[in-house]
């Protein structure tokens, strides 16, 4: 097994542990309250379709109603927590959340909830997740430094199992003594404490030196960092795999309670609650983990953990040996996700860093969503126990891409931005919206070195087109072998400002590269020119030429 040097010392010693920071320590609490409280809803909405439908497929699509939204509004929200006051994105999710809440638990009160209705209250609560998710997670760097944001994103991981280990055995209770509808009036004033913490802090925002990019562009911008950039395309890729076969647990587990173990609300909060017990566990030897271990070893031993825990559920009848089952399965979940997501984190620069979580949680809890819906209609098909077992199937998919490709290890990369670029200035009068812009850059390379110059520009490529250029090309000259022109363009002026702050730290190898091929002055000469058309324009007049 591959394992990673062991840090040195003062490296260790060094990290602010997360909790001792009071806005971080703050939030976590009342986030920990408000994980209590949608515990306790899920339990009372799952137990509720329980007792509406006799449906294995309604009953897990109430967790696919939740994480759906997720994966179809991610993105909308991780672009506006990169453009807007992150503080107020999550004040706002946290209000429309209470709101959706307290008429859920009217509904039940008055007994008008069907089926279908359920879902939508389901639904509408995963679309405030959604909007709040993206802003929340990239708001723990802005409260803890780099060096601890893995325990931080850790920490944030256990706060939900910590709920998980308690909260669905003390929401199946409710439900049994009062009721769905008390479940469901429990969550929405678990969101106050939250809602209050939010109200009173002030974060340090960096001024804004460039106007916000609009919506479109700004999901367009998040969409394209990930594509061109290998390591987080390959995150995204197994967060998607291995969501979908860890979809079966927590999807199916109202019918494990009363089918395989043929018990009540009671017993369904119990099995919740191992679950959780579990992946409090993994959040907790994580950090050890970590530090030896490589990204690719945990996601797959977290991977194997929840095949065989999932596979003791299936088989098992006795309670405590489901329990050990689930909280096997806990542990695994918890251990990829974390990690997968902290790799996420580590590996995009904090201009992006929302949208980069925001297009994980597409594909993570996309893979939920389907999953969900998969394995219920395989369940409807042929029973909750040979669902359960098509996990290890699924999940070999995942450990064979890792066998192909292993995970790439974000956290040594270093994205804080260059900041040595400076807009220049310009002969020609020119806005921000002055566009389309052309820009080129000579180079002068040796013949022998061109095998080297091609490969330093295909990364500058990959570096070009992830911060925003258009159709890049390399051209040489066939009068001067030596002379290479560098050509793309932009849209606008101030997409080529924004196109060149974003470089960081990590790309300054590429440019040291190219510097050592270069032969002349650095840097090279740099063109940039606006496109203008020709023809007939309304409104200009020609000057009259007399004839010759």
């Amino acid at each position: 097994m591959e394992e990673k040097m062991p840090p040195a010392e003062n490296e260790v010693d060094a990290p602010l542990p997360p909790m001792r920071i009071p806005i971080f320590r703050m939030v976590w609490l009342t986030t920990l309250a408000s994980n209590f409280g949608s515990l306790i809803q899920s339990v009372g909405a799952s137990w509720m379709m329980v007792s509406l439908s006799a449906s294995a497929t309604l009953v897990a699509l109430v967790q696919a109603s939740t994480t759906l939204p997720i994966m179809l509004l991610a993105l909308v929200a991780g672009a506006i927590a990169d453009n807007m006051d992150r503080r107020l994105v999550m004040l706002a999710a946290q209000l429309f959340m209470l709101l959706v809440s307290v008429a859920l638990a009217i509904c039940a009160a008055m007994d008008l909830l069907t089926p279908w209705l359920l879902l939508v209250f389901t639904f509408l609560l995963g679309c405030g997740t959604a909007l709040n998710g993206p802003a929340w997670q990239a708001s723990v760097g802005d409260m803890v430094p780099r060096r601890v944001l893995s325990s931080a994103v850790t920490l944030n991981a256990m706060s939900f199992n910590i709920a998980r280990s308690l909260g669905p055995a003390i929401g199946g209770m409710i439900v049994a003594a009062a009721g769905a509808a008390a479940a469901f009036l429990v969550n929405a004033l678990s969101y106050v404490g939250l809602i209050a913490v939010l109200l009173k802090w002030r974060p340090d925002i960096p001024p804004r030196l460039l106007p916000r990019e609009k919506l479109g562009a700004a999901m367009a911008a998040g969409m394209r960092y990930v594509i061109m950039s290998p390591s987080l395309r390959l995150l995204m890729i197994r967060a998607l795999l291995f969501s979908i076969g860890a979809s079966a647990a927590p999807a199916l587990m109202p019918l494990v309670a009363r089918d395989l173990v043929a018990g009540g609300a009671v017993t369904y909060g119990v099995l919740l609650g191992a679950f959780g017990v579990g992946a409090v566990g993994g959040a907790l030897v994580s950090g050890r983990l970590r530090r030896r271990f490589t990204t690719e070893w945990i996601v797959r031993g977290a991977t194997i953990g929840m095949m065989v825990g999932v596979s003791i559920t299936a088989v098992s009848t006795i309670l405590p040996f489901t329990m050990i089952g689930l909280a096997c399965a806990g542990a695994g979940w918890v251990l990829a996700l974390s990690t997968l997501n902290a790799s996420v984190q580590l590996g995009s620069p904090r201009w992006v860093v929302a949208r980069g979580l925001a297009i994980y949680q597409m594909f993570a809890f996309g893979g939920m969503a389907v999953g969900s819906w998969v394995f219920g209609m395989i369940a409807e098909a042929h029973g909750v126990a040979f669902a359960l077992l098509m996990i290890v199937p699924a999940h070999l998919v995942g450990l064979v891409a890792g066998l192909i490709k292993a995970l790439p290890e974000t956290e040594t990369e270093n994205l804080d931005l260059l900041g040595s670029w400076t807009e220049p200035k310009t002969a020609v009068p020119i806005e921000g919206r002055s566009g389309p812009i052309v820009v080129t850059i000579e180079y002068r390379i040796s013949p022998v070195h061109m095998v080297a110059f091609l490969n330093a520009m295909d990364e500058r490529r990959r570096i070009r087109m992830r911060d925003g250029a258009r159709h890049w090309t390399l051209m040489r000259d066939l009068a001067d072998e030596r002379l290479w022109v560098e050509r793309y363009h932009v849209s606008t002026w101030l997409d080529y400002v924004r196109h060149n702050q974003r470089r960081t730290q990590a790309d300054a190898a590429n440019g040291e590269a190219l510097r050592d091929l270069h032969e002349g002055t650095w840097p090279p000469v740099v063109h940039r020119m606006i496109e203008r058309q020709t023809g007939f324009m309304p409104g200009l007049r020609v000057p009259h030429t007399p004839e010759i």
